[in-house]
């Protein structure tokens, strides 16, 4: 069989050749790593990363096939797909595809054969860049120049509002068989969060990004969780009024995107990362007690330390690596967030106890 040609270019004029996999298609977005060595089925499932074309650094990708249990939305969610090597035979006794197969059911276009550890490099020194990318039909020829120009031309993803395409279009309440009841503003929620809540007997109304403040207290509520999500926090204004109504009455908390909100809402300010936190073993230092957690994390922005003051907010932990905010709480009211993916999956499980502390609140103040 004839190889599919596909070609990935940046906005600084790189371009580079390499051989398609999945769907044949042309998408756009902005490019970013993730350091994983397992995971990309969850990788390419999390809402977190609409918008943007994911590469992964690890070479070997799809050695363990594909299951539809380890998705974490219904649906491909990334735009397209980078890798040095897609696994043609995965071994897997649960593996029902291949990843190739998996992209091209889902309409997603991947490119193979690059070096991912140079573009790696290149994103670090540069930051992340707005990219297209485009698999060819058989016989087809790829224009380079073309895609170049619609990279560049593509709007910035601080211009785009991204979570209104992932979150839920309906109120829905998931029981977990307690009697603690946690609204979660949805913006773009993985399946692991839920499920993390769920074991833990809380039961779950998932509730879309943009409803007010009044409608989540009609459900009345013990506390309210808003969840991780893509795309620049400062865009989502909706999510950030409801917060500002909320606090003060009942107990609030975030993970990834929903922290940057709640920042938002109390009066902090946040920023784009330069390339960015995307993997599992991002190390998290807990302020209080100096233990030091190993993470999951996927985010492209970060609350400023700076803006804390006056917002009543402190920061809790802190990233080694940056010593950006990895946690925050509220002097006075019960609010605690993190930026990390505490629900572990994939990856390291040190930080579970974040559901467990939620569950705690939800009673000391219910």
């Amino acid at each position: 069989m004839e190889k599919k040609k596909a070609v990935l270019v940046l906005e600084d004029g790189t371009v580079i050749y390499g051989t398609g996999f999945g769907a044949e298609k042309e998408v756009l977005g902005e490019i970013v790593f993730n350091t994983s060595m397992v995971g990309y089925i969850e990788a390419l499932t999390d809402p977190s990363y609409k918008g943007q074309i994911l590469m992964m650094t690890y070479p070997l990708i799809g050695n363990y096939g594909y299951s539809p249990e380890w998705h974490e939305s219904d649906r491909i969610q990334v735009e397209g797909f980078v890798v040095r090597e897609a696994c043609k035979q995965p071994s897997h006794p649960r593996s029902v595809k291949t990843i190739s197969k998996f992209l091209e059911d889902q309409g997603t276009p991947g490119i193979e054969g690059v070096d991912t550890r140079a573009l790696t490099l290149k994103i670090r020194m540069y930051g992340t860049m707005k990219s297209a990318l485009v698999v060819c039909a058989e016989g087809e020829e790829p224009n380079p120049q073309e895609l170049l120009q619609k990279a560049r031309d593509q709007p910035h993803i601080t211009e785009v509002d991204l979570v209104p395409l992932v979150t839920t279009s309906r109120a829905t309440r998931l029981k977990g068989g307690g009697d603690l009841e946690l609204v979660v503003i949805d913006c773009g929620i993985k399946r692991s969060i839920v499920d993390s809540l769920l074991k833990r007997k809380v039961n779950v109304t998932l509730v879309p990004f943009d409803t007010p403040a009044s409608q989540v207290l009609e459900q009345d509520p013990d506390g309210v969780l808003i969840s991780n999500g893509p795309g620049d926090p400062a865009r989502v204004k909706q999510t950030i009024d409801t917060a500002k109504q909320l606090m003060g009455k009942l107990p609030l908390f975030g993970i990834c995107l929903g922290h940057q909100l709640l920042a938002l809402a109390a009066g902090a300010r946040t920023f784009k990362l330069k390339f960015g936190h995307r993997g599992i073993n991002q190390p998290v230092k807990d302020l209080e007690t100096g233990r030091v957690f190993i993470s999951s994390q996927n985010h492209g922005f970060a609350v400023e330390e700076k803006s804390l003051e006056g917002t009543g907010l402190t920061a809790t932990q802190l990233n080694p690596n940056d010593w950006t905010i990895e946690g925050l709480k509220h002097r006075e009211l019960p609010l605690v967030s993190v930026q990390y993916h505490p629900e572990a999956s994939p990856g390291p499980n040190d930080t579970k106890f974040f559901f467990d502390d939620l569950v705690r609140v939800l009673r000391e103040y219910g």
